[in-house]
């Protein structure tokens, strides 16, 4: 539902007599505060009522108003049937009356069917909305209550309190602030995702510890915005200082991405495009998959999610659903962010199997919100056995494009190369005879054909781990010993990494872009060639045959 509509569409139920309303939210007071607006508005709501409100801790209370002995359930409840004017009942965390633990603790939910009729044909309009963080409804009730959804602060009213804040503190001397009505809508922006108490959290918290309010408070924004990920034990929050040159090679997927990149901004309404769905990255183990997720998060500048699917099917019976509801709801909370899924095919390869549908209900939650989904949550997913997936989820719709990861080419494996040895060799002092030049890198690519990324970056440490232990400076010589004291996963599983490129040949796109799927030829490869196909160290198919359909972007 859309932020807009909510008021709107709370009017339009009290107005039509729905006797009951399930409000699922942490934010009591603000819901509180827009019932109240609207059961005193006579042009909205046409017969005004009054609100009242219930807690366990201060019973049935109206403005300041106390009625005295209701703070039960059954008072509670007996005082709405009571009740002879219009009003409106709100009901604070009573989810923990509607989920019975032993026979008789079905009697509030009896109580309740019973009230569904008196509240109907009460000769003034009456209605309860229960309102808890907690959705929890029991089946006895699900015809008879309306679950609202309950959108969070609309960018309109975390400017509001924004210009509050600002108002109350303009005067005092110990806090600077300094915003252009530019900065001031970036950090509303930011704040998007967050509860006003949150966004209010954050914005005091700037003034405490700085002293200022000012555009360079925008990380306490994130920082609470990764707290809110934090707390729901489902979603991991995944802080990346790589960029996208990190990734050696795949520039045929870096590309699509760079062209998507801002798009869900407002300077892409004029085109009318909408913001992109997600991008599933399949191939051989090792080749950077999990790598070029961090690497958009960095390039993109968005907070990236790690969903771990095996959390969502923890907990009590009939809790995967709702970890799953609320994951999808945290993530677009702080959109536009990125979800990845790593090794997608883990979690969803048993939607079959016999777990009372459970898995079925999970995956069929997952791919309704991938197809229908306004948020601008963009989806990464990872697999290594694409095979294992269902159909359903590579159609066309749910994801943009399907992209093939493969062996690293001669001269993304040149590009690797280089990444580690400068990343690594930082230190001068430790470095012997490596000049960092062209035909160094050449020389590696060659003798590591069919390695993937992950075993470069292993060839890497272990050179450094031989020139560590004899206390000296690293030499070439000592990447070309762990080379070849290193048996690829080419070799190793050359079957399965055969199976891969065969699916994906007609399936997928290759993430390499043309240009660099040619290999570089050389007298010394040639020899090296034929000298690992007669000793059996390298599959010669690995050479020629490339997974994924070689489209330029």
């Amino acid at each position: 539902m859309e932020p807009l509509k909510t008021r709107e569409y709370i009017c339009n139920l009290l107005k039509a007599r729905f006797p009951m309303l399930y409000i699922s939210t942490w934010e009591e007071n603000r819901v509180i505060q827009i019932i109240e607006e609207i059961a005193s508005n006579e042009k909205e709501i046409r017969t005004r009522r009054k609100v009242y409100v219930w807690s366990q801790t201060e019973g049935m209370t109206a403005f300041d108003e106390n009625v005295n002995n209701t703070f039960s359930p059954d008072s509670a409840l007996d005082y709405i049937a009571g009740c002879k004017e219009p009003s409106v009942f709100i009901l604070k965390d009573f989810h923990i009356f509607l989920n019975p633990r032993q026979p008789g603790d079905y009697a509030v939910i009896r109580r309740l069917r019973d009230m569904v009729n008196v509240l109907r044909e009460s000769e003034k309009p009456k209605n309860i909305i229960f309102v808890s963080p907690v959705l929890q409804l029991p089946e006895e009730l699900q015809k008879e209550v309306t679950v609202v959804e309950f959108d969070l602060p609309t960018i309109t009213e975390i400017e509001t309190l924004f210009d509050e804040m600002i108002e109350v503190n303009g005067g005092n001397p110990n806090i600077r602030i300094q915003l252009s009505d530019a900065e001031k809508r970036q950090l509303c922006k930011t704040a998007l995702g967050l509860t006003l108490q949150e966004a209010e959290n954050a914005l005091a918290r700037a003034m405490v510890e700085k002293g200022q309010l000012t555009i360079q408070e925008l990380d306490i924004i994130l920082e609470e915005k990764r707290q809110v990920i934090k707390k729901t034990g489902i979603l991991e929050y995944i802080k990346s200082d790589l960029n996208v040159d990190d990734v050696g090679g795949l520039e045929n997927l870096k590309r699509w991405l760079l062209k998507r990149n801002k798009s869900w901004k407002e300077e892409a309404q004029k085109y009318n495009i909408p913001a992109p769905k997600g991008v599933l990255i399949t191939g051989v183990p090792g080749c950077g998959k999990s790598l070029t997720a961090k690497a958009i998060s960095a390039m993109w500048q968005l907070p990236l999610l790690r969903l771990d699917i095996g959390k969502i099917f923890r907990g009590l019976v009939g809790s995967s659903e709702e970890n799953m509801r609320k994951a999808i709801r945290t993530a677009e909370a702080v959109a536009p962010s990125i979800l990845w899924i790593d090794e997608i095919e883990k979690g969803f390869s048993g939607t079959g199997s016999n777990d009372g549908g459970t898995s079925s209900r999970i995956f069929g939650m997952f791919l309704t919100w991938m197809q229908e989904k306004t948020k601008p949550v963009f989806v990464i997913a990872t697999a290594n056995n694409i095979e294992k997936l269902p159909s359903e989820l590579l159609r066309k719709g749910r994801f943009d494009e399907i992209f093939f990861v493969d062996l690293p080419t001669f001269k993304e494996r040149m590009k690797i190369f280089e990444v580690h040895l400068k990343k690594r060799l930082v230190n001068k002092d430790i470095i012997g005879n490596i000049t960092f030049k062209e035909e160094e890198f050449r020389h590696l690519a060659e003798i590591t054909e069919g390695f993937v990324g992950a075993e470069i970056e292993e060839s890497v440490i272990g050179a450094l781990f031989e020139a560590f232990s004899e206390d000296r400076r690293i030499e070439l010589s000592d990447l070309d010993k762990t080379v070849r004291n290193m048996v690829p996963l080419s070799v190793t599983q050359s079957e399965q990494i055969t199976k891969i490129r065969e699916w994906a040949d007609v399936r997928a796109v290759a993430a390499t872009a043309r240009e660099d799927r040619t290999e570089y030829q050389s007298e010394t490869e040639e020899k090296l060639r034929e000298e690992i196909k007669h000793t059996g160290n390298i599959n010669e198919n690995f050479r020629h045959s490339r997974g994924g359909r070689t489209i330029d972007f």
